[in-house]
């Protein structure tokens, strides 16, 4: 008998239909499985099991598992030489039972004398190759069973029948979890030791991650640059002259600073006494390519830009779609195809033509590109098109979107554009004005997908042609930075050190030149398959969504900004010497793919989180050294006395509470007002007088800042403006 264990419930059923439709014998539903047809089909519902606290290595005498210990800086730093996983717990500590009863039909299935082969059919990538083989070695102990591995692209029945057929031996995968352990525990090292450390130190609960502090790093730096950003006036020289009837606005490459204007002036006159000369003009016919095929970042790029649609949104759509068998797999980072994928993009084109589509197969580099797929294949519709009202308007959209991008990479229609370029000379070769314009002729798969493309005509001149010119100085201001979206925000986390290297070629070279997207992502798979971006596909979606809900950042139409939590957080950090920038962030994806490679083993993986975590320590940053405008005190810190009871009132977990709250008092200052820590000077203050100095970084409803005195009005904080 061989058992399958899918990752989710979705994943088995999907693998019971495919199973179902291969003959007569049919799979009957059992408690937490189906069997039949010589197979069984069971799941976990995502992460079953999580990694132990840190009081399991360290107090194990009297750890409790679920029960809730009270952070310490005695058993800190912790390096545990073996990692324990436990079942997942609920918000409460205790073992969710939902959980546990799954877990036990697992192993009981596992342990069946008639069952002889394992199935790993976690998600197709590093995190579900471990949640899987979890349950199995926490089933088995001891036992040994041969395990095979079914990796799914799509859900549909024809991919899952294929894959049964051509399953690898769980061996062939150890890397790929080997990998998925080593994340693991590095994020478990980060996350539990620093958190505390930091939390311990400053007073405030401060989440610290390997992904989440560099990301909201990110967006604190972008912030400052705006808010210290000084505009520079400056001269540019500008014409807008008509020449027979039209008129041609240019620009000179030669800038001026604002107390300059004399200056940008005689330039102007020396530039208008030349003449002005077409000295080439360019036409010719090209097919504009349609864009790649959709990565999830890129994807969600475009969702958020056109529909507004969060990236949590889209990315939880495009993996319900992908469980029903419309989409392949959605954490995908590549937005090219396998050549193996070649016969299978074929029938999927035979069907999509059957609609109407006027698709033909290509055999192109753009498209079919090995070398540019790290794990799964660009985002593609599958066999399975959904029917007409099937899906909701947010589902449509994403699908749709995926679909009419399919369609115009595979589009037997080209889109021929006309391309014109006039280049005019100053003088003698003073300096080179050039006008560049595109005219659709056909439009081809632009009908079907949406294309920046516009028409853009030029004036009609000819090589010989004098053009009139009339240069002035104009009045301009340098632009600050502009804020993060959803768009650069993802760009910039995919290939982290772009900037830095543009920058560098920059100063080096002196020189500018077009490059085309499209056609030039060499470097960001590169930072991908080297492990240089911020987190993967797979976990950036949530890690930023977990910045959001810590109140770390905001995002407000499409724009993210930082909040003062956020402030704190990066600003506390630096002051405690915690240094979780791109760099060092980086750093461990680095390792995590040699581990991958198998270049570098788990342990030494390991190590160099430990010597940086063990660095921190070492260093012994002080409380005192922490802003004392945020800090909100330590757990169990007395504050002052209660005006209500007359006990103390002392720092809790989620605020400033009387110690008198087991005989009935109620009396409570929060330690947080309008997404500001209300810090404990202030908290102090309302015990002492009723009422703070003035405080700035309130943030309304509506995201605006504003400043505000707090006073006590009986047992409520209010606001006093």
């Amino acid at each position: 008998m061989k058992l399958i264990i899918a990752e989710k419930p979705s994943l088995g059923r999907n693998i019971v239909d495919a199973i179902n439709g291969i003959g007569e014998a049919k799979m009957q539903k059992k408690a937490g499985y189906y069997e039949g047809a010589g197979y069984i089909v069971t799941w976990a519902f995502g992460h079953l099991f999580s990694l132990s606290d840190i009081e399991y290595y360290t107090e194990k005498e009297k750890y409790v598992p679920g029960e809730k210990a009270r952070w310490t800086m005695e058993n800190l730093p912790c390096f545990p030489d073996k990692y324990n996983f436990s079942l997942r717990t609920d918000d409460k500590g205790k073992v969710d039972s939902g959980v546990e009863n799954q877990f036990g039909v697992i192993r009981s299935l596992c342990l069946r004398p008639d069952v002889d082969e394992i199935i790993n059919a976690g998600d197709a990538d590093r995190e579900g190759e471990i949640i899987v083989r979890l349950c199995i070695s926490k089933s088995l102990g001891e036992q040994v069973k041969a395990q095979k591995r079914l990796w799914l692209p799509d859900q549909t029945p024809e991919t899952v029948r294929k894959a049964l057929k051509g399953m690898k031996d769980s061996e062939e995968y150890d890397r790929l979890a080997y990998e998925g352990y080593a994340r693991t525990f590095i994020d478990w090292l980060y996350g539990t030791n620093l958190t505390r450390y930091a939390t311990l130190k400053s007073g405030a609960f401060l989440r610290v991650g390997r992904v989440i502090v560099p990301i909201v790093k990110a967006i604190y730096d972008r912030d400052k640059q705006i808010e210290n950003f000084v505009p520079e006036p400056y001269y540019a020289l500008v014409s807008k002259a008509e020449t027979n009837g039209t008129e041609i606005e240019l620009q000179s490459k030669q800038r001026f600073g604002k107390d300059e204007q004399q200056k940008a002036q005689e330039a102007c006159d020396r530039m208008n006494a030349l003449p002005l000369t077409v000295t080439s003009v360019k036409k010719k016919k090209a097919k504009l390519p349609p864009g790649k095929l959709y990565s999830l970042t890129k994807l969600q790029n475009v969702l958020s830009r056109k529909y507004k649609m969060s990236m949590n949104d889209s990315l939880a759509i495009a993996q319900k779609l992908y469980e029903q068998g419309y989409l392949t797999y959605p954490r995908t980072n590549s937005e090219y195809l396998a050549t193996a994928e070649k016969d299978k993009m074929k029938q999927i084109l035979a069907g999509v033509s059957k609609l109407g589509y006027p698709v033909k197969f290509k055999d192109d580099k753009s498209i079919f590109d090995d070398s540019k797929i790290e794990a799964h294949s660009a985002l593609t519709p599958t066999f399975k098109i959904p029917q007409k009202n099937a899906l909701t308007k947010e589902e449509n959209q994403l699908y749709s979107t995926v679909f009419r991008r399919f369609v115009a990479v595979f589009c037997a229609n080209d889109c021929v554009v006309n391309r014109s370029e006039i280049v005019m000379t100053l003088g003698e070769g003073e300096e080179e004005f050039s006008l560049k314009g595109t005219v659709i002729l056909e439009k081809g798969w632009t009908e079907y997908d949406d294309s920046a493309q516009k028409d853009k005509i030029l004036p009609p001149l000819q090589k010989g042609d004098k053009v009139e010119h009339l240069f002035v100085p104009a009045e301009k201001t340098t632009s600050p930075p502009k804020h993060y979206t959803v768009e650069t925000l993802n760009n910039y986390l995919k290939n982290p050190f772009r900037e830095d290297k543009a920058q560098a070629e920059k100063a080096a070279q002196s020189a500018q030149k077009d490059a085309d997207e499209t056609e030039n992502d060499e470097e960001d798979y590169r930072a991908i398959f080297e492990g240089l971006e911020l987190g993967t596909e797979a976990t950036r979606t949530g890690i930023i969504e977990n910045a959001k809900q810590s109140e770390y950042i905001a995002l407000n139409k499409d724009v993210y900004t930082i909040l003062p939590k956020g402030r704190y957080l990066i600003e506390t950090l630096l002051l405690l010497g915690i240094s979780m920038d791109k760099y060092k962030t980086s750093q461990v994806g680095q390792a995590l793919k040699k581990v991958y490679k198998g270049e570098i083993s788990i342990r030494a993986a390991l190590r160099l989180a430990q010597n940086e975590i063990a660095e921190v320590f070492s260093r012994g940053a002080s409380a005192e050294n922490v802003n004392a405008d945020m800090n909100i005190g330590m757990y169990g810190d007395e504050i002052g006395v209660c005006p209500l009871c007359g006990k103390k009132v002392v720092r809790g977990r989620f605020n400033y509470g009387c110690s008198g709250y087991a005989e009935g008092c109620k009396f409570r200052i929060p330690l947080s007002l309008c997404k500001r820590p209300v810090p404990m000077t202030a908290a102090k203050a309302l015990l002492e007088s009723g009422r703070t100095a003035k405080l700035d970084g309130f943030v309304s409803k509506n995201g605006k800042y504003f400043s505000a005195f707090l006073k006590l009005n009986g047992d409520k904080v209010e606001f006093d403006f």
